[in-house]
């Protein structure tokens, strides 16, 4: 009776260790990049343009440890924005390519115009196919204009690939606000 209970025994105590050890690597990939829990799926802050308008006055972009960051710059209160990564990023109003470098590509929506109240141009890039710099960024490819049309301003940013992204506003400094897209270097 001894030899069965001892086998028995034995059987139990190796496959809780083989559970043990298939749990590991679970529980290893289970960890998220730098804590980061934000996801690739679209994202969106705030409701639409809002009166009077909040124009874009700036991008500017940053690397950080654990991701690229693009900023818009607002002159005015927080109207928000949505970013979607998309097969090709299209022209506000015309419907046409924006060409973009990278594995995917993220449109991002500002509801905020690039124009002020009478028509005139608070954010006109020299170049509309590279509004910022991101060359050695590990993130970012590209950062391109889809123009301002509505109250509404697209930008299409190439990516390496689809990593996982967010989207918030910041409040001032004064009356002015920031949109920021951040997105991951990995998952």
């Amino acid at each position: 009776m001894r030899r069965p209970l001892r086998t028995t025994m034995g059987a139990i105590t190796l496959l809780g260790m083989a559970i043990g050890l298939l749990a590991l690597p679970a529980a290893a990939a289970a960890r998220p990049f730098c804590g980061l829990h934000w996801g690739s799926l679209p994202k969106q802050i705030g409701r639409g343009p809002g009166f009077p308008p909040s124009p874009l006055t700036g991008v500017r972009a940053g690397r950080h440890a654990c991701f690229d960051r693009l900023v818009f710059d607002l002159d005015g209160a927080p109207a928000g924005g949505a970013a979607r990564y998309v097969s090709q990023v299209t022209r506000v109003a015309v419907d046409e390519p924006v060409p973009l470098r990278g594995g995917a590509f993220l449109e991002i929506a500002l509801f905020a115009p690039s124009y002020d109240l009478d028509g005139r141009a608070t954010f006109s890039p020299r170049d509309p196919a590279a509004i910022v710099a991101v060359g050695g960024f590990r993130t970012f490819r590209q950062v391109a204009a889809g123009g301002s049309f509505e109250g509404y301003t697209t930008v299409g940013l190439g990516v390496r690939a689809r990593l996982p992204f967010r989207v918030f506003v910041l409040t001032g400094p004064g009356s002015r606000s920031r949109l920021v897209v951040d997105v991951a270097h990995r998952w």
